[in-house]
């Protein structure tokens, strides 16, 4: 249901506005590993931030907190890049390019920032913090456009696990769509986290499932080039909905929870 940057991003903006301790911030990290590590990629962005840079002993992420409170940091966003798609990101550059090797970003448009999360060793999560130029948001959807499209996202999975004749070539599919969707870490969110973006996050885990389980292939089985091809074509479509709907609903969560922070 969630990612490291997912997190970082949604628990981060909840604690610049008040609505989290630092502390929550740390616990809920500890989810994706048990030990965090925070490096800037470069001298200019180590300076800019006050945070190791290359070659130094990396920090963790109290220090990185308190860094992005003194930038004057306040909301920050998800980015799922894939090939052909890095917006958010700034473009082509160094930021982009580690966000594609791991598949996302959190990023802080406000103060110029992004957060490539990378495992390094077990248990161990190195944030890369990246100069984000220029500064820009990423795309803005409406989550109930995101959700509107992850309902059609659905049915064309179901459609699609049928054209593809997954069911026959493997007769415990529901088993394993159930197991990719239950075997996600249980991520916890900040009081206040709005219904509608946690099932948004559940049925893009749904789709993300089915996707996943209909884009490999069966033990022993036989595909041919041209229905590989043909399968991942029409996966294609679904795999954008999971993405547009993963951004739009923490967009979502961090909208209402700074909201209703700055209000009380």
């Amino acid at each position: 249901m969630s990612c490291p940057s997912a997190t970082l991003v949604v628990w981060t903006s909840a604690w610049l506005h008040g609505a989290a301790a630092a502390d929550d911030v740390l616990d809920a990290l500890q989810t994706w590993a048990e030990l965090h590590e925070v490096i800037a990629a470069d001298h200019g962005t180590a300076t800019a931030m006050d945070l190791p840079g290359p070659g130094d002993a990396a920090t963790g992420p109290a220090l990185l907190l308190a860094a992005l409170r003194r930038a004057g940091a306040s909301t920050g966003e998800l980015v799922l890049p894939v090939p052909g798609d890095v917006r958010g990101l700034g473009g082509r550059g160094p930021l982009s390019e580690a966000a594609l090797g791991v598949g996302e970003a959190a990023t802080l448009p406000g103060i110029g920032v992004g957060l490539v999360p990378e495992p390094v060793a077990e248990g161990v999560l190195r944030w890369t913090v990246y100069d984000l130029v220029p500064p820009t948001g990423s795309e803005y959807v409406p989550i109930g456009e995101a959700e509107h499209g992850l309902a059609d996202a659905m049915r064309d999975a179901t459609a699609a696990l049928v054209s593809l004749d997954v069911a026959r070539h493997r007769p415990n599919v529901r088993s394993e769509i159930e197991a990719l969707v239950t075997g996600q870490p249980a991520t916890p969110w900040p009081a206040g986290m709005p219904p509608r973006a946690l099932r948004v996050l559940q049925r893009a885990a749904e789709v993300a499932a089915i996707v996943a389980v209909a884009a490999s292939d069966a033990p022993g089985a036989a595909v041919s080039a041209s229905a590989t091809r043909a399968r991942a074509d029409a996966l294609r479509p679904l795999s954008t909905a999971v993405r547009r709907a993963r951004c739009a609903a923490i967009a979502e969560a961090v909208r209402v929870l700074s909201d209703h922070a700055d209000q009380h």
